[in-house]
C-alpha cells in the first residue's frame, strides 16, 4: 500500500458566480496533479478577497471568522491525510476529500483502482506490459466519456457494464489503426480490466467480482513462421540498402536464438558466456516474464553477433546490436518480405515462431528443451507450435498421398 505522499491544499472563490456581490468559498486538494473540490459552504465578499493568500483581507469580524474557520479545515485536512498515511491507506484527491467529510466508506472509483495499480505494478512490471495496461487505462476512460460520466464506482460495475465495455471495444477504432480490433484484442483489454477488478476484490474494496457471469472468448489464432526455404532466401539476399540489411540480421538473429525484439536490443557482452558444453551460450532474462532462458549460440547467430562487433552505434550502446524502433524494424520486414516475394505478413516476432517450429522442433528437439530456450513458464504455451509441426506433417503427407495417388507405379502395384 501507498505509505505516503505529497499533496497540496488550497482555497479559492468561484468569482464566475457572484450574487449579492458575494462569492463561494472553496477548498482545493491536489494529488499528483488530480484535483478534489469541497465546498465549504462560506461566502465572502469578492473585493474582500485574497486571491494570492487564498484568505480573506482586512480585520473585520467577518474576515477574522472566515480566516479561522479555513484554519480549522486546513487542519482538518491535513489530519485527514496523515491518518491514511498511517493506516496505509490508497491516497488520493478523493479519497483525502472523503476522509474530511467523513463520506469513506471504502468507496472506491473505477479510475482510482486503474491509477493504483499502473502506480504499484510499475517497478514489477515490464515497460512493454505496463504500457498495455496504460492503453487499456485509455480505453476505459474513452468508455466512459462516451457515457457521459467521468468516473464509476467499482460497486456499481455490474455484467452490463462489462458488457457495454466490450462492445464499445469492438467497435471502436484507434488512432493509429484503419480498421476495428481484432477480437483478441478486445479481450485482452477485457483480461487486463478483469485483473485490476480481482485486485480490487482482493483488497475489499468491493463485495462481489462482477466478472463471475463473464465469459471471455478468444479465437485460436494458427502461428505464422517461416518456411526452412523461405528463411533460406532472407538469408542469402543481399541488400545495398544498411537499414535493411541490419533489420535483417536481427530477423535471422531471432531465427536461431528464439529472442524476441526487447531481448535482442538489450543483449550485450555480460550476456555471453561459456556454457556447460564449453561453447559461447546467451544467459539472460526475459523482460517480459523475468524468466531466464539459456541459449546455445548456433553458427549464424555467432556470425552475426561477430559481424556487429565494433560498429559505431554499438560502441555508444554497448550492445551486440544497433538499436532500431520495433515499429520501424517491422515495416522495414514488411519491403524484405517483397523484396525476397515471401507472402506472408513478415513481423519480428515471426522469427521467435521460427525458432520454435522449423529451427527446433522440426529438426527433432524435444519440446521440453524448446520450453527451455524460449523461457516459457509452461509447457502448455510451447505445445501450440508442436500442434502446428503435427499439422506441417499432415500437410505433407497429404501431398505425398497426392503424388503417390497420381503414380502410375503405385497405382499398379499389388501386396501379395
Amino acid at each position: 500500500m501507498q505509505s505516503q505522499t505529497t499533496f497540496t491544499l488550497s482555497f479559492w472563490v468561484n468569482a464566475t458566480r457572484i450574487k449579492n456581490n458575494q462569492v463561494s468559498v472553496f477548498g482545493r486538494i491536489t494529488v499528483k496533479g488530480k484535483r478534489a473540490n469541497i465546498s465549504l459552504q462560506r461566502k465572502v465578499i469578492l473585493s474582500e478577497w485574497d486571491s494570492n493568500k487564498g484568505r480573506a483581507r482586512g480585520n473585520k469580524q467577518e474576515s477574522r471568522l472566515l480566516n479561522r474557520y479555513l484554519d480549522q479545515v486546513k487542519n482538518r485536512i491535513y489530519e485527514a491525510h496523515d491518518e491514511l498515511v498511517k493506516e496505509r491507506a490508497f491516497i488520493c484527491a478523493q479519497s483525502i476529500k472523503a476522509r474530511f467529510l467523513g463520506e469513506d466508506n471504502e468507496e472506491y472509483s473505477l479510475l482510482t483502482l486503474v491509477d493504483y495499480h499502473n502506480t504499484q505494478m510499475s517497478e514489477s512490471l515490464s515497460y512493454g506490459t505496463l504500457k498495455n495496461y496504460f492503453t487499456t487505462q485509455k480505453y476505459i476512460k474513452l468508455f466512459l466519456t462516451k457515457k457521459k460520466i467521468q468516473d464509476i464506482y467499482l460497486s456499481q460495475i455490474t455484467f452490463r457494464f462489462l458488457v457495454d465495455f466490450e462492445k464499445f471495444l469492438r467497435s471502436f477504432v484507434p488512432e493509429d489503426h484503419q480498421k476495428q480490433m481484432e477480437n483478441n484484442t478486445v479481450m485482452k483489454h477485457i483480461q487486463r480490466l478483469r485483473k485490476m477488478i480481482t485486485l480490487a476484490y482482493k483488497m475489499e474494496w468491493i463485495d462481489k467480482d462482477p466478472f463471475i457471469k463473464f465469459k471471455p472468448t478468444y479465437i485460436k489464432n494458427e502461428r505464422e513462421f517461416l518456411r526452412e526455404d523461405e528463411l533460406q532466401t532472407i538469408i542469402e539476399k543481399e541488400f545495398e540498402i544498411e537499414r535493411l540489411e541490419l533489420v535483417k540480421d536481427l530477423f535471422v538473429f531471432s531465427c536461431y536464438t528464439g529472442l524476441s525484439y526487447i531481448d535482442v536490443m538489450n543483449l550485450n557482452e555480460d550476456n555471453i558466456a561459456i556454457g556447460i558444453d564449453g561453447g559461447r551460450w546467451i544467459i539472460t532474462n526475459r523482460q517480459k516474464t523475468h524468466n531466464k532462458v539459456k541459449i546455445p549460440i548456433l553458427a549464424i547467430a555467432g556470425e552475426l553477433i561477430e559481424k556487429y562487433k565494433g560498429h559505431i552505434k554499438t560502441k555508444k550502446t554497448k550492445t551486440l546490436f544497433p538499436n532500431i524502433s520495433n515499429q520501424k524494424l517491422n515495416s522495414y520486414l514488411k519491403e524484405i518480405a517483397d523484396l525476397c516475394k515471401i507472402k506472408k505478413n513478415l513481423t519480428f516476432h515471426i522469427a521467435r515462431h521460427t525458432f520454435a517450429t522449423t529451427i527446433t522442433l522440426s529438426n527433432g528437439v524435444p519440446i521440453e528443451t524448446v520450453s527451455k530456450l524460449l523461457g516459457h513458464s509452461k509447457i502448455a504455451t510451447t505445445q501450440i507450435y508442436a500442434k502446428v509441426i503435427e499439422q506441417k506433417v499432415s500437410d505433407d503427407m497429404n501431398l505425398l498421398k497426392e503424388k503417390l495417388n497420381t503414380s502410375t507405379i503405385h497405382k499398379s502395384a499389388k501386396i501379395n
